[in-house]
């Protein structure tokens, strides 16, 4: 219906009409791989996506490279933002999109469901003497919720070190469900540590990750400034970057794109 002035100042009503087809509804990309795909332009930036599935469209941060669009779910960058969460954070998520956050083990779930594309996860690393290095993996999917999110990578590449498979400290994350302070599913039952004994990884490292044994990959730790940031149980930590002793980074980001 619309509503008209004629010369004469009268009021004249036209009824419009279409057919359902005619209503145009926003056709979302379902992922920032495919949105940079459609668009090469587009900007790193907020972006809404709508995986394959999924009944309503969501926020996230999208990192536009030369190689493709990258789906943002992690970022840390200094202590502004606590990541000692519980389960049912880590599932739904938290902190600023455009900041540090954790985008939601939910999300990241609904994304690498769709079996019809494969899922490169790469995490970037910094450290606090202004050096860089990234991780990595093909074929990266996260079960479902009954399944505790359960991480499967497949293989890796960069120059940081295959720390989430533990090339170095023997610790092998993949194929274990998610952990946090509420909800423990890791290898710990318990581990032993120069005689200490630690049944829960979330308890000593701090914030929720995949892990098996504690000590390997773990990036959602306490986040420790230059000067306290070595020899840390809790931190963000890549093991085969920076060892033997406990280094805790600067910055840390994990994403993906599809194939």
């Amino acid at each position: 219906m619309m509503y008209l002035l004629n010369s004469c100042g009268l009021i004249l009503v036209l009824l419009l009409s279409c057919s359902e087809a005619e209503i145009e509804t926003p056709h979302f990309s379902q992922d920032c791989t495919q949105l940079k795909a459609r668009s090469p332009r587009a900007l790193s930036g907020l972006h809404l996506i709508k995986p394959a599935g999924v009944h309503t469209a969501f926020m996230v941060y999208c990192e536009m490279r030369p190689d493709g669009g990258w789906t943002v779910f992690q970022r840390r960058s200094g202590k502004a933002q606590h990541f000692d969460k519980d389960w049912k954070e880590y599932k739904n998520g938290f902190g600023a999109l455009t900041n540090d956050h954790w985008l939601g083990l939910k999300k990241v779930f609904s994304l690498t469901n769709d079996k019809s594309k494969r899922w490169t996860l790469r995490v970037d690393l910094w450290d606090h003497e202004g050096g860089s290095a990234f991780a990595e993996y093909s074929d990266f999917s996260l079960g479902n919720e009954e399944m505790n999110y359960k991480l499967h990578v497949g293989n890796y590449s960069g120059n940081a070190g295959d720390a989430i498979r533990g090339a170095t400290a023997g610790i092998d994350q993949n194929g274990f469900g998610f952990s946090t302070i509420d909800r423990d599913n890791d290898g710990c039952s318990p581990c032993m540590f120069g005689g200490i004994s630690v049944s829960q990884c979330a308890a000593l490292e701090g914030g929720g990750w995949w892990y098996s044994r504690c000590g390997s990959a773990s990036l959602n730790g306490k986040w420790h400034r230059f000067g306290h940031h070595i020899g840390q149980a809790s931190g963000l930590h890549w093991f085969t970057w920076k060892h033997p002793a406990s280094y805790s980074f600067k910055a840390s980001r994990m994403m993906i794109k599809s194939m």
